[in-house]
C-alpha cells in the first residue's frame, strides 16, 4: 500500500513499513490543505493529533483502507465516517502505556514528597525540612478511573507500594484479580487517597469532573491527570484545591493547551494553578519518552500487517 505519513515519527517506522513491502511518503511538515490536495493517492494514513481526522478531509481519501494514530487518543478522528467507510482505525496505546504510567506515579510521589519546591529551596540556600515534610504512597488508596490500557499499566506500577487500588470503569467487567479491586465508582468516591485519570475525551467524559462531582468525595485527595485536560476546567481545579477537597494535583494535560488561546477566564484562572506549589505541570509529555517513540511505530506495525495478511 501507499501511506502517508503527516506528522513526526520515529524514523524506525520508514524502514518497518517498507520491510511490509508498503511505500512510505514522510511528510510530517505537510499542513492541511496540502493532505487535502494529495490524500487521494493513498491507501494508508499516519497521524499524531496535528491534524483533526473530520469527514471533509476522510472524504478526500477515496483510497483510505486505513488510519494509524501514533497514539491513544482519538478524540479528533470522525469515527463514525470511519466506521461508515469501512476505514480501519488502529491505535498505539500499547506502545506509550508503559511511559504514561511511569509518569503519572513519578509525578504523584514528586507531588506528595514536595520535591520540586524542595528543590527549588535548596538551590536559594533553604534549608527547610519540616516546611518539606512528605506524605508515604504505603497505605494509602489509589483510585483509577478508566482501566484500558494506561490503567492497567498504572495498576501494575503500584504493586509494589502496599497500596490498596480501586479501579472503575463504565465499560468493563470482570477485570479486578487479587491485587486491583473492580468497584463501583461510588465506592472509589468513598475510599480514595489518590485518583488516578485514564479515560479517552468523549461528550461523556468532557466536563466529567465539575466542582460537584469532587464535593461527592468523602476525604481530600491527590488527582493524577495523564489523560485528557478537557475532563476537568481550570476553574473547577482551583475551586477543588481552595476548598481543600483536593490535596494537589498533577496535570500532564490541561483542558486548553495552546496557552496563546486561552480565553479571559482560562487566563486568569490558570495564572492562579501556577502559582500553587501543590500542582505539578508538564506538557502532555507522559507517553512521550525515547522508548515509548520506538514502541509506538512497532506496535502500529504489527495491526496494519496482522489486519492485511491474505
Amino acid at each position: 500500500m501507499k501511506i502517508l505519513i503527516i506528522d513526526e515519527m520515529h524514523l524506525s517506522i520508514i524502514d518497518l513499513l517498507q520491510t511490509e513491502g508498503h511505500e512510505v511518503v514522510y511528510s510530517p511538515k505537510i499542513t492541511r490543505e496540502e493532505i487535502l490536495d494529495q490524500i487521494d493517492q493513498f491507501e494508508g494514513l499516519i497521524i499524531r493529533s496535528k491534524t483533526p481526522m473530520d469527514k471533509p478531509l476522510l472524504e478526500k481519501g477515496i483510497r483510505l483502507k486505513f488510519i494509524g494514530r501514533a497514539g491513544a487518543g482519538l478524540d479528533q478522528i470522525d469515527l463514525d465516517y470511519l466506521d461508515e467507510r469501512k476505514i480501519k482505525l488502529f491505535h498505539a496505546a500499547e506502545g506509550n502505556r508503559d511511559a504514561v504510567a511511569e509518569h503519572a506515579l513519578g509525578g504523584l510521589l514528586a507531588l506528595m514528597n514536595q520535591l520540586i519546591q524542595a528543590d527549588q529551596q535548596v538551590r536559594k540556600g533553604i534549608w527547610d525540612r519540616e516546611g518539606n515534610r512528605g506524605h508515604e504512597l504505603m497505605g494509602k488508596t489509589v483510585g483509577i478511573f478508566g482501566f484500558g490500557n494506561m490503567g492497567k499499566s498504572f495498576a501494575k506500577r503500584l504493586h509494589g507500594f502496599d497500596v490498596e487500588i480501586l479501579a472503575y470503569d463504565k465499560y468493563k467487567f470482570d477485570f479486578g484479580n487479587d491485587r486491583v479491586q473492580e468497584v463501583i465508582w461510588e465506592k472509589v468516591k468513598a475510599e480514595a487517597d489518590v485518583l488516578s485519570i485514564h479515560v479517552p475525551l468523549t461528550p461523556e467524559t468532557k466536563n466529567f469532573f465539575t466542582l460537584e462531582e469532587l464535593r461527592g468525595f468523602s476525604k481530600p485527595f491527590w488527582l493524577i491527570n495523564t489523560a485528557r485536560g478537557e475532563v476537568i476546567s481550570f476553574e473547577t481545579l482551583n475551586s477543588a484545591l481552595d476548598e481543600g477537597i483536593l490535596k494537589g494535583a498533577v496535570l500532564d494535560v490541561l483542558e486548553n493547551e495552546k496557552f496563546q488561546k486561552f480565553s479571559h477566564n482560562q487566563k486568569e484562572e490558570f495564572e492562579r494553578l501556577a502559582q500553587r506549589q501543590n500542582v505539578l505541570f508538564s506538557p502532555h509529555v507522559a507517553g512521550w519518552t525515547f522508548e515509548s517513540y520506538d514502541k509506538i511505530n512497532r506496535v502500529l506495525v504489527k495491526k496494519i500487517k496482522k489486519a492485511f495478511s491474505n
